[in-house]
């Protein structure tokens, strides 16, 4: 390939990266604005909407049922997602590939669709209750992250170490803990995190299936917007940006990118 193709491929990437990354920029730049509208700074940066986040009653008690909701479905997600992914990998039944696309396709679904599915779905099995309504929707669309990150990392596990560990005197159950939990622990982490990250931010599923005493932080973003219109809500997103890139630079370091989409 000649040194002008590269060039313009560079360009070509550098643009779609700009055009994709410019709206959060945007956000970012705003947040910083000493400006009660939505405004970009001009002279003077200014953290007056950051502690403004403090003076806002209503949105603490939607941040703490989103963080109980996420961490219990992140930890429900884990136990069952690595399950679930030893069982397909290990399992000799037919259909496994059939199986695992099943378990990924909450991925691929948007969410209103799996939002109005569930509703229906809960409704139909007299499942009323706004919280655990919640907490069985975040555990269907967290556990699909789980499994492709376990899944991933258990292909390059060594199954020998289990096997060794078992002719010393270890129980299958005992192995697990002492061999591979240790050993895949960074994926354990990694999936945990995206699994918490998904469930904190995800606003379809509350839209449909909470109620008015169980409001979630996006639903309650939507309804600041509609209330006021300064820039305390472009810091909220701003945190939440940061807090994903985070995840995401602790997951390359600890996991690697190939193994977290599972090459």
């Amino acid at each position: 390939m000649s040194r002008l193709a590269k060039t313009a491929g560079a360009l070509y990437l550098l643009l779609i990266c700009a055009f994709m990354l410019a709206p959060i920029v945007v956000v970012l730049l705003v947040s910083f604005s000493p400006s009660p509208v939505f405004d970009i700074p001009t002279g003077d940066f200014s953290l007056r909407w950051y502690r403004n986040l403090a003076e806002l009653p209503e949105l603490w008690p939607a941040v703490r049922l989103s963080v109980q909701i996420a961490g219990l479905a992140a930890f429900a997600s884990l136990l069952l997602g690595t399950l679930c992914a030893l069982g397909i990998l290990r399992g000799r039944f037919p259909g496994r590939d059939g199986l695992l696309v099943l378990v990924l396709s909450p991925m691929m679904l948007p969410g209103v669709v799996l939002g109005i599915a569930m509703l229906i779905a809960f409704r139909g099995w007299g499942l009323r209750d706004g919280y655990a309504s919640l907490m069985l929707a975040h555990v269907v669309i967290t556990l699909p992250y789980v499994v492709r990150v376990i899944y991933g990392a258990l292909v390059l596990f060594d199954f020998t170490m289990i096997d060794a560990a078992r002719s010393l005197g270890c129980s299958h159950g005992r192995a697990l803990w002492q061999v591979m939990v240790p050993n895949l622990f960074p994926s354990f982490l990694t999936a945990g995190m995206f699994a918490f990250l998904t469930s904190l931010d995800n606003y379809a599923l509350a839209l449909f299936l909470g109620d008015v005493h169980n409001v979630t932080l996006p639903i309650q973003i939507l309804k600041y917007l509609d209330r006021a219109s300064d820039p305390s809500i472009a810091a909220i997103a701003t945190i939440m940006v940061a807090l994903t890139v985070l995840v995401l630079v602790t997951a390359e370091r600890l996991v690697g990118a190939r193994r977290l989409v599972g090459g």
